[in-house]
């Protein structure tokens, strides 16, 4: 019973971390669209203008959009193949964890700790922990410029912990424009 224990509280802790540290990545693309043609980009501003996120954490985001592109080999241009856009969403989460796990209350059986005992007979856990968090999503929306069409959309999803740190904050930023531009471009590369 006590490797159950264990292997319960581990598997909690490395779902806490993974779900911190993580982004989700989703893409979605146009299938007919050839995207080697691309080479050269500008920014959307009337698509940027309406995201739902600081003026700060714009320019954060564009930044790192701009040094993956360009790292990629892509131009900034006044005449670009490509607009990018990005918007932005945010949901709270609220977590309800039910831990009594025994027989009648707060004593009994279960996988809890306090100073005096770990597991077994006494005061587990007990009751119901409720956490909330931050979930956020972060759309790249690329646009072909001279149909206007959008051709492929990177979507983020990640917790948002609340960070108060500028330098941990613009990490955060980066590792999702990151994570979301490794699935640009698609790997089923149509001809037109």
């Amino acid at each position: 019973m006590k490797k159950i224990k264990i292997f319960a509280l581990l598997m909690l802790v490395l779902l806490f971390l993974s779900s911190c540290a993580s982004v989700r990545v989703l893409s979605d693309y146009d299938k007919e669209v050839n995207f080697n043609e691309y080479k050269s980009y500008a920014f959307y501003k009337t698509g940027i203008d309406k995201a739902q996120v600081s003026d700060l954490d714009k320019k954060r985001i564009l930044k790192a959009i701009d040094t993956e592109l360009s790292a990629r080999g892509f131009v900034k241009s006044d005449n670009p193949d490509i607009l990018i856009s990005i918007f932005t969403k945010e949901k709270e989460q609220v977590d309800i964890y039910n831990n009594n796990w025994g027989w009648g209350g707060a004593w009994g059986w279960g996988w809890g700790w306090s100073p005096w005992m770990w597991g077994g007979w006494g005061p587990g856990w007990g009751g119901n922990n409720v956490s909330t968090r931050t979930e956020g999503s972060l759309y790249i929306d690329l646009i072909d410029s001279k149909s206007r069409e959008l051709v492929w959309q990177g979507k983020g999803v990640g917790n948002l912990n609340n960070i108060s740190k500028i330098e941990k904050k613009e990490e955060r930023i980066k590792e999702f424009v990151s994570e979301i531009l490794q699935a640009y471009p698609p790997n089923a590369v149509a001809g037109r």
